[in-house]
């Protein structure tokens, strides 16, 4: 196999990464390989690969088109998702940049007189990673993107959604582009990879890393840092217990409707608390609310939202699930894999407004995605042969929706009645689009 410096291989390839204590593990590569020497070992070829761990990105053209056309981009998604290895993959082709790490005490000291270090660094394209840690630099920002007057100047990295940066959506409005980077998806890391993700989890720490035991340590260390770090650097003065056991409640919630009132007597806060702190965890990219639909029927319809934990390896995680044995066991299987396709199908679809159905008779359809007068129904199921319920045609009729798809982990798609097919994630994706 011959390879070029910077090129992508989607090929199988024996890797060694560790050298001391070698492990060869087959893997098919979406990696950019930067190095690489051949063995010959018993006859067999082996390929010691040193690797910047670099897979392509569905928002890498999009970034690139953005910073092209607008002053400012702000790249926003959580902690440990890759945004800052993006960025470096972004600003490492481009011929004049700087980045500054603003959790770096050194980086962040650059910054203490703003204009003096952008009058240095004229026309040159600015990285500023962790910026939620400095929202007072909004205002200078502003007069800066004035003065220099041209698309390309910033390229901004945070761990907090739009909405919490409010003062950047002040101060920036109309100079600045939001886009959101979620972990790795399904169709960044490939079909076959789809057991070792939905178990994993897309968080590049977790889901590259071949031992299990390690990558479930990491996703516990994760969760402790958020709530013993993050959550005070944000600016809040919540008890980590507190936020904790919330979250553990929303894990066992997962795919259900929210009860605030429950989860609040349970803690022993209001459910305006509750409703409070899972607001944090939204901003922070860590739970997704799903709203219901707004429907003209003569029916009666649950009005509380839906509650996830976006990524599948912190849901696992949460509930002490560990192993793909632990999870078929375990009651959360069917909401977990309806959680994992549903972040896999909005993240990838941001355009679409997405809801959810369901009557007080129980009648419902886990998603609905309408974009001006298309409407679409999806349906999770975790087999691989499922069938649909009767509640789901009753949806559908109550709704007049004629297109439908029952997504579950398979690779195929196929009709089972008019207007219904089930399909798997990607073919899901690839219909639609």
């Amino acid at each position: 196999m011959k390879t070029r410096k910077h090129q992508y291989v989607k090929k199988e390839v024996i890797y060694i990464f560790n050298k001391t204590s070698p492990k060869v593990v087959i893997w098919k590569s979406r990696f950019q390989i930067t190095t690489f020497k051949r063995l010959q070992v018993c006859k067999l070829e082996v390929i010691i690969v040193l690797m910047d761990n670099f897979i392509t990105r569905h928002l890498l053209s999009t970034v690139k088109k953005r910073l092209k056309n607008s002053p400012a981009v702000a790249l926003l998604g959580p902690r440990q998702c890759g945004k800052s290895t993006l960025a470096r993959h972004i600003i490492s082709n481009q011929p004049a940049t700087v980045y500054l790490d603003l959790e770096n005490s050194s980086d962040f000291n650059k910054l203490r007189d703003v204009e003096a270090f952008f009058a240095v660094n004229p026309d040159k394209l600015v990285c500023l990673d962790e910026i939620q840690l400095a929202p007072e630099l909004f205002s200078s920002l502003r007069s800066i993107i004035d003065r220099q007057n041209r698309n390309g100047q910033l390229l901004l990295l945070g761990s907090a959604s739009r909405d919490l940066l409010q003062q950047s959506s002040e101060s920036l409005a109309g100079r600045i582009s939001y886009l959101e980077l979620t972990p790795f998806l399904l169709n960044e890391t490939g079909s076959e990879t789809l057991l070792q993700l939905w178990l994993k989890g897309g968080f590049p720490r977790s889901f590259l890393n071949f031992d299990q035991d390690e990558s479930f340590g990491w996703r516990k260390d994760f969760i402790r840092t958020f709530l013993e770090r993050d959550i005070p650097q944000l600016g809040f003065s919540i008890p980590a217990k507190s936020i904790e056991r919330l979250w553990r409640m929303c894990a066992h919630s997962h795919g259900a409707i929210l009860n605030s009132s429950k989860i609040g007597t349970s803690l022993g806060v209001s459910n305006h608390t509750v409703r409070s702190y899972i607001d944090i965890l939204e901003a922070t990219f860590l739970i997704r609310t799903l709203e219901p639909y707004e429907a003209n029927i003569k029916k009666r319809l649950v009005k509380s939202p839906k509650i996830y934990i976006r990524d599948s390896g912190l849901l696992h995680t949460l509930l002490d699930i560990n192993s793909h044995n632990d999870l078929l066991g375990h009651p959360i299987y069917g909401s977990s894999w309806e959680g994992f396709a549903l972040e896999n199908i909005l993240s990838m679809i941001p355009q679409w407004k997405a809801s959810f159905y369901r009557t007080q008779t129980g009648v419902e359809l886990d998603l609905i995605l309408t974009k001006g007068e298309k409407k679409i129904a999806v349906e999770f199921k975790a087999s691989h042969s499922p069938k649909p319920t009767k509640g789901f045609f009753t949806a559908l009729k109550d709704l007049e929706i004629n297109e439908a798809y029952i997504v579950c982990p398979i690779k195929d798609i196929y009709p089972i009645e008019n207007g219904i097919k089930i399909c798997g994630i990607s073919e899901f994706l690839q219909t639609i689009n």
